[in-house]
C-alpha cells in the first residue's frame, strides 16, 4: 500500500472514529469470505458497523482523535464494530454470532473511554444498558409503594372476606334486632302495651 493511499485512509479512519468514546474490538483470523460476508449483513440489520482495519494505520488515526486506549488494545487482524447501539449491546450479538463462528473472537472494547480486555468482555456483557439501567432504577423507586399499598389494602380485603363469609353463613340471623312489633301488628285478644292500659284506668 503506497504512502498516498494510506494516508486516505488514515484520513478516513480519522473521519469516522473522531467524536466516538466506545467500541468493540473484533479478531476474524480464519473467518472464511463468505462468513464474514454474512456476519456483515447480520450486524448491518442491528445496525452495527464492522470495519477491517490495518493495526498501524489504525493505531494512527485513534491516537489523531484522543482514542490511544483503543490503539493499545489492537493485536493481529481485527475489525471495529460501531453501532447506534451501546457497545453492551454490541458485544452481547457479537457473543452470540461466537457462539454459531467460534473463530470470531471479541477481543477487547472500549466504553465511554475505559478499556475493556478479553479477560472482562463477559464481565462487560453482563452490564445493563441504559434502558435496562432505568427500567431497574423505576423498578427500585416504585417497588417500595407498592409493598406499602399491598399491605394496606390487604387487611381491608380480609376484613371484608370474613365479614361476606359470616353474612352467607347465617343469612336468617338479619332483621332480627328491628325492634318491637308495632300494636296493630300484635294477635287478636292479646293484652294491651302498658301505655294503652293507663289510658284506659282514665
Amino acid at each position: 500500500m503506497s504512502k498516498v493511499v494510506k494516508e486516505l485512509v488514515r484520513q478516513e479512519l480519522v473521519k469516522r472514529f473522531d467524536g466516538m468514546t466506545s467500541m468493540v474490538i473484533v479478531g476474524f483470523t480464519g473467518v472464511g469470505a463468505v462468513a464474514t460476508s454474512e456476519i456483515r449483513k447480520r450486524l448491518v440489520s442491528k445496525g452495527i458497523r464492522l470495519t477491517v482495519i490495518k493495526n498501524a494505520i489504525a493505531k494512527q488515526a485513534f491516537e489523531t482523535v484522543g482514542l490511544e486506549v483503543a490503539a493499545g488494545l489492537l493485536d493481529g487482524p481485527c475489525a471495529v464494530a460501531t453501532g447506534d447501539d451501546t457497545v453492551i449491546e454490541i458485544i452481547r450479538e457479537l457473543l452470540e454470532i461466537g457462539k454459531e463462528t467460534p473463530k470470531l473472537k471479541v477481543k477487547a472494547a472500549v466504553l465511554e473511554g475505559d478499556a475493556f480486555g478479553p479477560e472482562r468482555i463477559k464481565e462487560l456483557s453482563a452490564y445493563p444498558t441504559r434502558d435496562e439501567a432505568i427500567m431497574r432504577l423505576m423498578g427500585c423507586v416504585t417497588w417500595p409503594g407498592a409493598r406499602l399499598g399491598g399491605c394496606l389494602v390487604g387487611p381491608g380485603r380480609k376484613i371484608a372476606a370474613l365479614v361476606k363469609a359470616i353474612e352467607e353463613k347465617h343469612p336468617d340471623d338479619q332483621g332480627q334486632d328491628e325492634g318491637p312489633q308495632q300494636a296493630e301488628d300484635l294477635p287478636s285478644g292479646s293484652p294491651a302495651p302498658p301505655e294503652d292500659a293507663a289510658a284506659q284506668e282514665k
